[in-house]
């Protein structure tokens, strides 16, 4: 539980961190002009986030720790994808539409309150 808490700890206020600074509002043109160097080079460090996460904490338990796992492969993949599609991903994300990119921030979001919450305020596992 330690390694899942500090694990946690790192993770969850990254992804609270990186989702605000996203968010249309505060940077509206984040994401016109993505080109392929840029996303090949933020899913090199998604991948290697990821392997890091994952070579620490591969544990499948019936709890929230799993959520933490998941995390670890979720950014390990998503890293492959961008660094071997990284103009097809570009050009995907040009064309996403608000309501789903707003959803889907929406929910990165509650998983790094929720990461952050378990490893700084829950005394409980």
């Amino acid at each position: 539980m330690p390694n899942s808490k500090q694990i946690a700890g790192l993770v969850g206020p990254t992804i609270v961190l990186m989702v605000a600074a996203e968010f249309p509002l505060v940077q509206p043109h984040l994401y016109d002009a993505q080109i392929p160097p840029v996303v090949y080079l933020s899913g090199v460090l998604m991948f290697v986030a990821g392997l890091a996460i994952v070579r620490a904490h591969n544990r499948w338990g019936r709890d929230w720790t799993a959520l933490v796992t998941l995390t670890g492969w979720f950014f390990l993949v998503l890293g492959v994808f961008r660094m071997f599609a990284a103009t097809s991903y570009s050009q995907g994300a040009a064309n996403i539409s608000s309501i789903t990119f707003m959803a889907l921030e929406g929910v990165l979001l509650l998983l790094g309150l929720f990461m952050t919450y378990k490893a700084y305020l829950c005394k409980r596992s």
